[in-house]
């Protein structure tokens, strides 16, 4: 279950606020495609959800240039941006986060639990003892936290008496180019509803690189935002709850590509530590994509990769511009020789 938020007030204007709380933010570039001044920031999503940068998914280029109209808050799936005026949460269902029917349990649950093993949130708390009155059931209570909740549908695929009603923010298309994916894994991670798995192949089987599962897909575009090849595209086909002045706002949501991610942090690079063994040339996506050699472990011609290569036995940063953020070279290095490091939005 969530505790307490942090906030940090976006922008104000007259009696009106734009509150952002990351503890509820996915990630998912909603809100920056529907803001009218291109004013958001999304980036870094990958590193960010993997614990390598000490930083919130979104940010505002400038507060003053913001019209405080709240149409980012009114996409936002999660409840992460909210308006207020005079002090007061805005909760009419012009918001997407307040139109969407909360998941409930009724009272056929039989309290089994599989719900709260299954959730990708951990939103659901299951409380359960044996029954005192002499029948062989389970009694309790299920509590599903709604602030918490994507509404990925997990819960209800797998209650055994259809006791779990969940309403989808929006519908949408996945799709995936095979020969671009580098299987970094950016995307499994940074997934809100666990909708991206890798298959287990058995001896000899060829299965595709990463797998989708519709029914869990939110069509939130995190996925999108956080590959750091661009190999995964998006869009949103309809937007499902019923709220006020839909058409307005899915003339701004769909078909529209995921938003490109900004370049929010750089690579840092330690000479001294570095022992020049060349995994995190290898373990880069942008590098593996540029010279498919890489993904079997050739590390020739190693100073003239893409963004990563080894000089005179020690890592190179060849251009910042086009790391994905992903973190897979800080992670795979023994010895921390690398890293990414947050830099200010330009």
């Amino acid at each position: 279950m969530q505790e307490d938020m942090r906030l940090s007030v976006f922008a104000e204007k007259k009696d009106k606020q734009l509150i952002y709380s990351p503890e509820k933010c996915i990630g998912c570039g909603t809100c920056v495609q529907a803001c009218p001044k291109g004013n958001l920031a999304i980036g870094a999503v990958g590193a960010i959800t993997r614990g390598l940068v000490d930083a919130d998914f979104l940010e505002m280029k400038e507060s003053e240039a913001c019209l405080v109209c709240g149409i980012c808050a009114k996409v936002c799936p999660t409840g992460a941006l909210e308006m207020k005026q005079e002090g007061k949460t805005l909760t009419d269902i012009s918001y997407l986060f307040r139109a969407m029917k909360p998941t409930s349990v009724n009272e056929s649950c039989v309290h089994c639990g599989l719900c709260e093993d299954i959730c990708p949130q951990g939103c659901i708390e299951v409380t359960r003892d044996i029954s005192a009155d002499g029948k062989l059931k389970l009694v309790g209570k299920t509590n599903i936290d709604t602030e918490c909740c994507v509404h990925c549908g997990w819960c209800a695929a797998v209650c055994p008496v259809n006791a779990i009603s969940v309403e989808k923010p929006f519908e949408g298309r996945w799709t995936r180019d095979e020969d671009v994916c580098q299987t970094c894994h950016t995307c499994v991670e940074v997934c809100p509803a666990n909708a991206i798995f890798n298959k287990k192949a058995k001896p000899g089987e060829r299965v595709e690189k990463i797998s989708h599962r519709p029914d869990a897909c939110i069509y939130c575009g995190a996925c999108a935002v956080a590959c750091p090849v661009n190999a995964i595209d998006v869009r949103k086909t309809a937007i499902l709850p019923e709220m006020e002045k839909k058409g307005v706002l899915e003339k701004k949501l769909l078909e529209t590509p995921a938003p490109e991610a900004m370049l929010r942090t750089r690579l840092e690079t330690d000479e001294a530590a570095c022992l020049g063994c060349g995994n995190c040339v290898i373990v880069c996506p942008v590098n593996a994509y540029s010279d498919r050699e890489l993904a079997a472990g050739h590390l020739n011609n190693m100073d003239e990769k893409a963004l990563l290569g080894v000089k005179n036995g020690r890592i190179s940063v060849i251009d910042q511009d086009r790391c994905g953020a992903d973190g897979a070279c800080a992670m795979i290095c023994p010895v921390d020789a690398i890293r990414l490091v947050k830099k200010e939005v330009e």
